[in-house]
């Protein structure tokens, strides 16, 4: 059984523990559009829960894009979800505006007591590409070098350093000549969870986009998964994997997770072209580590549901690998 809708394509997801149960959120759009590239701006965000990441109870929609004017009356993209100290949830998510045509990203923040009921924290972002702090981003449009601003993908956690919180997320640096060279993670920081202020990124460069970043530790080395398309390969990454170009989910790897980092060395992780599993997350179970992500194949070919999850192992060498089991068909 995989994670599917059957009037719905679903895409990009999150994944957070509550006891037993896995909460699982993720984008989706209406089947009827036909099209699977007019999901992105016809868009809200799903919730299902599961006790084993294979079946799942789907509780509906749980946000959508704001009544206008507003900076998220577009859309409401990816993000992720934490528990603070005093119990409250809080979701931390992509937006853009109509106004916009929705190429500027900008980050929101909600919370929740249920998990499900999600209520928006003020009236603006919580994040935005403003600041001392801005001159280290692609901070406007550039348009002609790439399709949008980039800022989105939010992964919030415990800062394991202090007492406040990180963020992670999908940006771009300005100054790079060639596109593909020029993708980032970008990083923040903040004491509450209310209180953002941008930092630097803590990387660069390889691809022109890491999307989705997902930040998380497994013994002494830090690690950051993402995903980018096969088209998206800078000319130096190329340089050092001499495999063909493939879509899907690769890693950077770290002794600490504000860097340095640099891409994990030997072959993509989890790639082919046409693409099969895009915008994956690893989830820590009882049992060892789960990969998750949804089946692309493709527009012609597109699946639009989150494939079961897959095992991850970590190496002696500190390298990540993924151990192949036959799908079941949606």
């Amino acid at each position: 059984m995989v994670l599917a809708l059957d009037t719905k394509w679903i895409w990009d997801s999150w994944y957070v523990r509550d006891g037993d149960h896995y909460h699982g959120y993720f984008l989706q759009a209406d089947r009827s559009l036909g099209d699977p590239d007019l999901r992105h701006f016809n868009v809200s965000q799903g919730h299902a829960v599961s006790t084993d990441l294979v079946n799942w109870t789907h509780l509906g929609t749980c946000l959508r894009p704001a009544p206008g004017p507003a900076w998220d009356d577009m859309t409401t993209w990816t993000g992720s979800v934490v528990q603070g100290d005093d119990g409250v949830w809080h979701l931390f998510y992509t937006g853009s505006r109509q106004s916009e045509q929705g190429m500027y990203q900008r980050i929101g923040h909600a919370t929740s007591s249920d998990m499900h009921n999600w209520v928006r924290v003020g009236d603006q972002p919580c994040l935005d590409l403003t600041g001392p702090a801005a001159k280290f981003y692609e901070a406007e449009h550039m348009v002609g070098h790439w399709h949008d601003r980039a800022m989105r993908d939010p992964w919030v956690m415990r800062d394991p350093a202090g007492d406040g919180w990180l963020m992670y997320f999908t940006a771009r640096v300005p100054g790079v000549e060639e596109p593909n060279a020029g993708g980032a993670v970008g990083f923040a920081k903040s004491p509450d969870l209310m209180t953002w202020t941008l930092q630097p990124p803590v990387f660069s460069g390889g691809f022109g986009q890491l999307e989705v970043p997902q930040v998380f530790r497994v013994e002494d080395k830090w690690y950051c998964l993402f995903c980018t398309d096969s088209s998206h390969w800078s000319e130096a990454y190329k340089a050092v994997n001499p495999q063909s170009p493939v879509a899907g989910n690769h890693y950077l790897i770290a002794d600490d997770p504000r860097g340095p980092w640099q891409i994990a060395p030997g072959p993509f992780l989890d790639g082919a072209k046409p693409c099969r599993r895009y915008a994956a997350r690893i989830v820590e179970t009882d049992d060892g580590l789960r990969i998750l992500g949804f089946a692309d194949g493709g527009k012609d070919n597109f699946g639009g549901y989150v494939m079961d999850p897959e095992p991850v192992v970590v190496g002696q060498d500190g390298l990540l690998s993924v151990i192949p089991t036959v799908q079941a068909a949606e």
